[in-house]
């Protein structure tokens, strides 16, 4: 799992390109900030998570953003929606 920096194109394009050489079954891009161009989250730009799964060597995506229930083939137990971990990146002292 990567959580997007302001570097964005890192996760992206290069990590993504070298975890599917490596053959890395899963891999998340979390996007809590939108920072990502509109050619990857749409318009309007929203916090997102991207799954990508590897099929025959090749990853296809899963995109999700707000109360979308994340959907993960190496997790399918998981109840997470985007707004839940979103969520827990903007939780502050009480």
């Amino acid at each position: 799992m990567e959580v997007v920096s302001t570097n964005w194109e890192d996760d992206y394009v290069d990590k993504l390109d070298e975890y599917q050489r490596l053959g890395i079954p899963e891999y998340w891009i979390v996007d809590y900030l939108a920072i990502a161009s509109r050619s990857y989250l749409g318009n309007p730009k929203l916090s997102t998570v991207f799954v990508y799964q590897l099929v025959e060597g090749e990853y296809q995506v899963q995109k999700f953003t707000s109360d979308e229930r994340i959907v993960s083939p190496t997790f399918p137990e998981l109840e997470l929606t985007v707004e839940m971990v979103v969520g827990v990146s903007q939780m502050r002292k009480l």
